[in-house]
């Protein structure tokens, strides 16, 4: 394993982030190419969804790890899939565990590691990556899981999660969701009070940001309500996910939930890239 710390002192750099990479795509491949830190000591922050095949994963996070000060990843649910095409057929945990011992090697954080503290502009604050899952509660008011997926097969909009991400060894998808949500509240549960939070996962921590989804249906693939309090439970400066592929800036309780999305090519193309892809998370930075 690559040992390059878990802490920075004070000086230049700030603390980016992007999700949804999506590397599969040949334009967005280019675009993640030519990333690059603006500072030596830059961190970067990735949110979930480099890609689907671990090839595509491993390049990405080798390249961003030779070129940023350090690298925090998130797993998202395209890196869960057992694609057809995937050399690396684990299913489900084994999966997830395979992608975290690659990490280690790079000396990238996962949410299986102590969580890094960023002392740079806008620190000190602990950077604490999270892999939840969901578990079909952001669903319609009223309506069971079962009716809330009859009603997703019925409208065309069915995550492709149902047939490609796996939750072996667990019984189901949003049993994995529980058993992870517990084991993550115990350890912010330990984190220090008096350095504040980052908490990157790459489903929204709230339901809110779905209530902007084309489809609504599909917002039961994204999050849980186990998490609806954390941004105020814990001491939270900031919010990071992905997912949505609508990348904005919201509060809830007075804390900033960013979303940091590239998305697919037939998305930025239309509305264009933002002029600031790797976002910075504080605001101290984003005022530099």
């Amino acid at each position: 394993m690559t040992d390059r710390g878990t802490e920075r002192t004070e000086g230049s750099g700030r603390l980016l982030a992007v999700s949804d990479l999506h590397v599969s795509h040949a334009e967005n491949r280019r675009i993640v190419e030519d990333m690059k830190p603006e500072n030596d000591g830059d961190w970067l922050i990735v949110a979930g969804d480099i890609g689907e095949l671990t090839t595509d994963i491993e390049w990405a996070l080798t390249l961003l790890r030779d070129r940023f000060a350090e690298v925090v990843w998130a797993p998202g649910n395209h890196e869960l899939w057992t694609h057809p095409s995937d050399p690396v057929q684990l299913r489900g945990q084994a999966r997830y565990d395979h992608l975290v011992a690659f990490c280690r090697t790079l000396g990238v954080h996962t949410p299986e590691d102590p969580y890094p503290v960023w002392r740079g502009a806008g620190g000190p604050v602990t950077v604490a990556p999270l892999f939840l899952l969901y578990d079909y509660t952001f669903r319609a008011p009223g309506l069971t899981q079962e009716q809330a997926l009859a009603r997703a097969y019925d409208a065309g909009v069915v995550c492709s999660d149902e047939f490609l991400l796996h939750p072996d060894p667990f019984p189901s998808r949003e049993a994995w969701c529980r058993a992870r949500v517990g084991a993550t509240e115990e350890r912010l549960a330990a984190c220090d009070p008096e350095i504040p939070l980052v908490l990157v996962n790459h489903f929204p921590l709230v339901r809110e940001p779905t209530s902007v989804l084309w489809f609504p249906e599909f917002a039961q693939w994204c999050g849980t309500e186990l998490t609806a309090d954390w941004h105020r439970r814990f001491r939270t400066a900031a919010a990071v996910y992905g997912h949505l592929h609508i990348p904005r800036d919201t509060t809830y309780d007075g804390v900033p939930f960013m979303e940091v999305s590239l998305g697919y090519p037939r998305e930025w193309s239309r509305r264009g890239l933002p002029r600031t892809l790797l976002r910075p998370v504080l605001q101290e930075e984003a005022r530099g």
